[in-house]
């Protein structure tokens, strides 16, 4: 499959979870990747070798995206390893969660500091590489944004901000052959998911199977696959949407 042959992407999350598996289809699309990561230099080299073990071409970098000289420099290297950019997954999450008596001005910061201001600056920074040719933004929200959830009011606020950021940004990007898009995912087995209690067998899990008509969790790869289709020549005609990839999930 080539729907992205020679595409530059840069995935930000990327060492596990959703984002690795975004990485790995879009190199197996034809995609050259930049595995992005904040701290599991780990995780992001695992990846790294399993696109270059198939074929494919990928490097990691290091930034956390909540700090403006990270994001200058995750673009400055993507630019000296591959010479433009073509695609921006915006996946890096803060993904805690609390009830409202337990959040604290810290966790606030955190989530909207990862969570907002990551996808600003780094749209900021990709509009600088994407130059005339145009470019594409896939934004990583959540079907919390349009479902929230108890016990987490301050995820499901900043994935809701993301999708009206999309919306804005693709009536203001279009003029420069820029498409934006948010995937919704709904409840998907990722490690950040098992850390937050959903794990097999939980009754987190069965709550969210039983509001799930296709019967099951979502795969980092159901999410991939979404991705890879937003990226590609495919969905030209696309900007400005909210895609729910959730097995029709619906409230809770």
């Amino acid at each position: 499959m080539s729907k992205l042959k020679n595409k530059v992407a840069v995935v930000t999350g990327a060492s596990k979870g959703i984002g690795a598996s975004i990485a790995k289809h879009f190199a197996a699309a034809g995609a050259k990747v930049v595995v992005n990561y904040a701290s599991s230099k780990e995780g992001a080299d695992k990846v790294v070798k399993e696109i270059t073990d198939n074929g494919g071409i990928a490097i990691a970098i290091q930034a956390d995206v909540s700090k403006g000289a990270d994001v200058t420099r995750l673009f400055e290297e993507t630019a000296s390893a591959f010479g433009a950019l073509d695609v921006l997954v915006n996946n890096a999450v803060s993904q805690g969660y609390a009830p409202i008596e337990q959040i604290s001005v810290e966790d606030f910061h955190q989530s909207f500091n990862v969570n907002v201001l990551g996808p600003i600056l780094t749209i900021q920074a990709a509009l600088k590489l994407f130059g005339d040719k145009g470019g594409n933004i896939i934004n990583i929200s959540s079907g919390a944004s349009k479902y929230p959830l108890q016990n987490a009011s301050l995820y499901s606020s900043t994935k809701a901000a993301l999708d009206a950021f999309t919306i804005a940004l693709s009536k203001e990007l279009g003029i420069k052959n820029v498409r934006i898009n948010s995937i919704l995912p709904g409840a998907t087995a990722t490690e950040g998911a098992a850390s937050a209690g959903v794990t097999a067998g939980s009754e987190y899990e069965k709550m969210f199977v039983e509001k799930t008509p296709l019967g099951r969790r979502g795969q980092p790869e159901d999410i991939a696959k979404a991705a890879v289709f937003l990226a590609s020549d495919d969905a030209a005609w696309i900007t400005g949407e909210q895609i729910s990839v959730s097995g029709g999930m619906y409230g809770f």
